[in-house]
C-alpha cells in the first residue's frame, strides 16, 4: 500500500490551495475514482475529509453516475459506524464530496503488521455489522466492502466509499 507521504507526486492539490470554503490541507488517498485530500472548513472550524471526481472523469457518464449515487446513498445514512456526508459542491469542473474526517488507519495498513487479536476481530465485526445492518434497513447495500474501505479510528470502525453501493426502494 502507498503511504500518504508517496502519494503526494500523484495529487493534483497542493496544501492550500482552496476548494469552494475548503482550504486543502495535504492528500489522504487516490483511487480510481478521484483524490482524496484532507481539508479545512473555514465556514466551520474543522477538518474534513474532501473526495473529488475530476472534471476529466465527470465526462464519463458511468463515473459521474457512480459518484452521484455514492453521495445519494451516504445522505440515507447516519450511524456512528458509516463515514457522515456534510456537503457535495463542484468548482471548475471539478466535483466533489465533504465528508468526515476520520483520525487512523485502515485495517489494510493494520494489517500489514500482523494478525488482529480475537478482541480486536470481535469488536470490529461487531461494528462492521451494525452499520451494514443501518445501511441495509435504509436501502442501502455497500458492495466494496473491504480493508481499505474499513477506517480504524479511537472510537472504532468507519466504513467508507459507498461509491459502488446499490440503493434500493424500502418500505415505508
Amino acid at each position: 500500500l502507498p503511504t500518504r507521504s508517496t502519494l503526494l507526486p500523484f495529487m493534483t492539490l497542493k496544501p492550500g490551495s482552496l476548494l469552494g470554503p475548503y482550504t486543502i490541507e495535504g492528500p489522504l488517498g487516490v483511487g480510481g475514482m478521484g483524490e482524496v485530500y484532507r481539508a479545512r472548513d473555514t465556514r466551520l472550524d474543522r477538518t474534513v475529509a474532501l473526495k473529488i471526481l475530476r472534471g476529466s472523469e465527470l465526462s464519463r457518464r458511468d463515473r459521474l453516475e457512480r459518484f452521484k449515487r455514492e453521495a445519494r446513498a451516504i445522505s440515507r445514512l447516519n450511524h456512528p459506524h458509516i463515514c457522515a456526508l456534510h456537503d457535495i459542491g463542484e468548482q471548475d469542473g471539478d466535483a466533489f464530496l465533504v465528508m468526515e474526517y476520520v483520525d487512523g488507519e485502515t485495517l489494510a495498513e493494520r494489517l500489514v503488521g500482523g494478525p488482529l487479536a480475537i478482541e480486536e476481530v470481535l469488536r470490529f465485526g461487531e461494528q462492521i455489522a451494525a452499520a451494514l445492518t443501518a445501511a441495509h434497513r435504509e436501502g442501502v447495500v455497500h458492495l466494496d466492502l473491504k480493508p481499505s474501505n474499513i477506517m480504524l479510528a479511537r472510537d472504532g470502525v468507519k466504513l467508507l466509499d459507498f461509491g459502488l453501493a446499490k440503493l434500493r426502494e424500502i418500505d415505508p
